[in-house]
């Protein structure tokens, strides 16, 4: 089992940059997939961004390639979430997951949760 704890959310001009972080504790993180998902007030939970257990592959969503980087750091027990190139249609409650799934995209492949970190972009 893993708990995870989201940070680094807030309140931040278009065009800025925000990096969210998620500590996980346990002995075990190396061994998931981590990944990152946001909702948005209204909407459905949608994927962003997952990383796999060594690092060395990732996956974004179309509506962040290019802006978002997903990274990990097996050492430190974290996952980052480098946001650049914010646009308002970004503002969301961010979460971060841990699953077993390769690089899924679904919330149905990843078993924890964290408590999500609020992004609010202005235009």
């Amino acid at each position: 089992q893993v708990q995870l704890v989201e940070s680094g959310g807030g309140l931040v001009q278009a065009g800025g940059s925000l990096r969210l972080s998620c500590a996980a504790s346990g002995r075990t993180f190396s061994r998931y997939v981590m990944g990152w998902f946001r909702q948005a007030p209204g909407k459905e939970r949608e994927f962003v961004a997952a990383i796999n257990r060594s690092g060395g592959g990732t996956r974004h969503a179309d509506s962040v390639k290019g802006r978002f980087t997903i990274s990990r750091d097996n050492a430190k027990n974290t996952v980052t979430l480098q946001m650049n190139s914010l646009i308002p249609e970004d503002t969301a409650v961010y979460y971060c997951a841990a699953g077993n799934y390769g690089l899924g995209s679904l919330i149905s492949d990843y078993d924890y949760w964290g408590q999500g970190t609020p992004v609010t972009v202005s235009s």
